[in-house]
């Protein structure tokens, strides 16, 4: 009889998993979309740096490409 409780508990559990997931606002996603098209508005492009801290801002980093290719003068 101790099989029972513990599988409804299971189930329950799986259940509220489930609801839990799948109905909020996914706020990873929504931030990493506007990270990317800030980046792209400034010309770059969103690459991911390797890490995994579940905030978009710390996994990715904007590479800005096509730039003048030259620094400022210095001094002057």
């Amino acid at each position: 009889m101790r099989i029972a409780p513990i599988s409804v508990s299971l189930a329950a559990l799986l259940a509220l998993a489930a609801c839990a997931s799948s109905g909020g606002t996914n706020t990873y996603e929504a931030e990493y979309r506007q990270l990317n098209a800030d980046c792209q508005a400034r010309g770059g492009i969103l690459a991911a740096t390797g890490a995994q801290s579940g905030r978009p801002q710390n996994d990715n980093v904007c590479e800005i490409r096509n730039g003048s290719g030259r620094l400022p003068a210095s001094g002057s």
